[in-house]
């Protein structure tokens, strides 16, 4: 059975900022030992968030920006959540958590103390990059 791995969008775009960071390890084992899930609606949210001012520093141009989304896309399942879960207390994370239930995931990867709170989240564990990359 092939594993799925649900990457929160800070956790993709700092991976994408600096190549050989954890977050871009554990991206990189993700997509080793099984695939990325993703949403349209977490593939849109990665596409505002990198084209924000504030990464624009770490880009030359849009067509970058781009590229990375679609890298990602193309490593990833997609899968439409037909669920609707509140249990976050930031309730933008919701769409991580029904992401991760629609796909069966294998482990939730975020930095976010919002989700981290809620390991595991019906038996998907909810982990750091660093423990991530020691559990799996």
């Amino acid at each position: 059975m092939n594993k799925t791995f649900v990457f929160d969008t800070n956790t993709l775009i700092s991976a994408s900022l600096i190549k050989k960071s954890i977050n871009g390890t554990a991206i990189d084992k993700a997509i080793l030992s099984g695939k990325i899930a993703m949403s349209s609606q977490t593939l849109e949210e990665l596409t505002l968030v990198i084209f924000r001012k504030k990464f624009d520093k770490y880009f030359l141009n849009d067509i970058e920006r781009l590229e990375i989304v679609d890298k990602i896309g193309q490593n990833s399942l997609l899968f439409e959540p037909n669920i609707r879960i509140s249990d976050c207390r930031d309730p933008k994370d919701n769409m991580i958590l029904e992401l991760a239930v629609a796909a069966n995931a294998s482990c939730i990867i975020s930095g976010d103390e919002d989700l981290l709170a809620l390991h595991p989240f019906r038996g998907i564990p909810i982990l750091k990059a660093p423990d991530f990359l020691k559990q799996f």
